[in-house]
């Protein structure tokens, strides 16, 4: 049994088929909710838990999907192409936008931890919250945080912002497809960005490209942080 659960099949098929089947019920549903990303995240922690499975022992399968991350991401510079038009035109909108953004998660970020008095440390690896998570790992190295607490931190953003990012847009009355895809790519970077995908391909496109930006402009003001 130790021979399975620590080999890389265990971890791989343990994600792969608890995310299809959330999937499926998220697609039933329709529920912002029932987010497959973050059911299978508490299911697969539930197993874990329940059945007394090592960390390890998942993670030599899980960490194959981590391999894929930066990859996968890149992949949506294939969007951003095909919107490339859009995207001149809209050039200082787009970085006016993902300046300001950056600059409100990571500010809001510090004031609140600060007045909920937050040790520093702790603080440091909550500010890159809302960039995607190897630039956000090395911005928490750099500021002396912890990058584990900042990876959950950065999946707990990304989950809530593919959840709320849909019902905000209608209840905002949101428009501007540029807009809602610059918003969401800077606040929830790649799990939002996933969902802007759905929304539509401008609002994907536009998503995306706010990733690299927030994440470059992010880097910048950690220098000064």
């Amino acid at each position: 049994m130790n021979e399975f659960l620590y080999s890389p099949f265990f971890g791989l098929s343990l994600s792969f088929g608890v995310y299809i089947i959330c999937k499926l019920l998220n697609d039933k549903t329709n529920l912002a909710i029932l987010n497959p990303l973050l059911m299978a995240t508490v299911v697969i922690i539930a197993i874990l838990t329940i059945f007394d499975i090592p960390l390890e022992a998942y993670n030599a399968g899980g960490d194959i999907i981590s391999m894929f991350l930066a990859p996968a991401t890149t992949v949506i510079a294939y969007s951003i192409y095909r919107q490339i038009t859009l995207l001149k035109k809209n050039f200082i909108p787009i970085a006016v936008g993902c300046l300001v953004g950056s600059m409100t998660s990571m500010g809001s970020t510090y004031l609140l931890c600060k007045a909920f008095d937050i040790d520093s440390m702790i603080t440091a690896s909550m500010i890159p919250k809302s960039v995607t998570t190897p630039i956000a790992m090395e911005v928490s190295t750099s500021l002396s945080g912890i990058p584990s607490i900042t990876v959950a931190a950065v999946v707990v953003t990304g989950i809530f912002g593919s959840m709320a990012c849909p019902i905000l847009i209608k209840l905002l009355r949101i428009k501007n497809k540029v807009a809602a895809g610059v918003a969401i790519g800077t606040c929830s970077h790649a799990a939002g960005t996933s969902k802007a995908i759905e929304l539509g391909e401008v609002e994907g496109a536009m998503s995306g490209i706010a990733i690299g930006v927030s994440g470059i402009l992010t880097v910048i003001i950690a220098v000064f942080l």
